[in-house]
């Protein structure tokens, strides 16, 4: 019922706590566009009722009788793909053609190519002017790692990394070090078996991982994305580890 009267609104008393009639999202959007966001969502039952408005330009509040004309442009969105929700038996056939007039693919992030950079600059921008921060561009390491990330959240997920770079940075350009620790998930790697007949000497882990590293990045000619590759590693840990090491030497 309260979805129900989220969309087509209620009569005073149609349900347990409707103390006043509400108009509903369909009525308010009499003569512009009514949006429906998260479509495949929606209950069987809502789905009928939202087909029967779909063809009769009418909506019936829950409560009530009678219908009510609404002119209204439909735009609804989804995550999911629509048709395949229809073969699954959740979405219903005649719903999903009603709707599918001029669709509207928007690609993820992961595949939007270059836009990754487009996006995230723009983002910056504002973020910086918001925050009272420098920041201008991201140096080529830091968009690279960018443009390769796969963004499972999307644009909403660029602009929180964005936006915590803001808050907890100033400069002028971005660099790899600055990206949240948690941006790039560190690929769980097996560890390799050790040859009895080549044993090597015990020493603190952190040492053992700095040796690594070096030796890798030795191994490339400073490359820091090859290195990462040997090490089966994301580049943003190496790039946390120099900067770490740097900032100690420093102190």
């Amino acid at each position: 019922d309260l979805l129900e009267s989220e969309i087509f609104g209620h009569a005073k008393g149609a349900f347990t706590g409707a103390t006043a009639a509400r108009s509903g999202a369909a009525r308010a959007a009499h003569g512009g566009t009514l949006f429906l966001d998260e479509i495949c969502e929606m209950p069987a039952d809502l789905q009928a009722k939202l087909l029967r408005f779909v063809q009769t330009g009418c909506v019936v509040p829950v409560g009530s009788n009678g219908p009510e004309p609404v002119d209204v442009r439909f735009v609804s969105a989804t995550n999911r793909d629509p048709l395949a929700e229809v073969q699954a038996g959740r979405f219903r056939e005649d719903l999903y053609y009603r709707l599918y007039v001029v669709p509207i693919e928007l690609p993820p992030l992961r595949a939007r190519g270059d836009d990754v950079l487009l996006i995230a600059r723009d983002l910056l921008a504002r973020a910086s002017r918001d925050e009272g921060r420098r920041f201008q561009d991201f140096d080529p390491d830091a968009a690279a790692l960018l443009r390769q990330h796969p963004w499972p959240g999307n644009v909403r997920q660029l602009q929180n990394v964005i936006r915590n770079i803001v808050v907890l940075h100033d400069a002028e350009m971005v660099a790899p070090a600055m990206l949240p620790a948690g941006f790039l998930r560190e690929p769980s790697v097996a560890p390799l078996p050790v040859p009895a007949e080549a044993p090597f000497p015990i020493m603190p882990l952190a040492e053992m991982e700095r040796r690594m590293i070096q030796a890798a990045l030795a191994e490339t000619g400073q490359d820091v994305v090859r290195a990462a590759v040997l090490l089966q590693v994301n580049p943003s840990t190496i790039y946390r580890r120099l900067q770490a090491w740097k900032s100690a030497a420093a102190g």
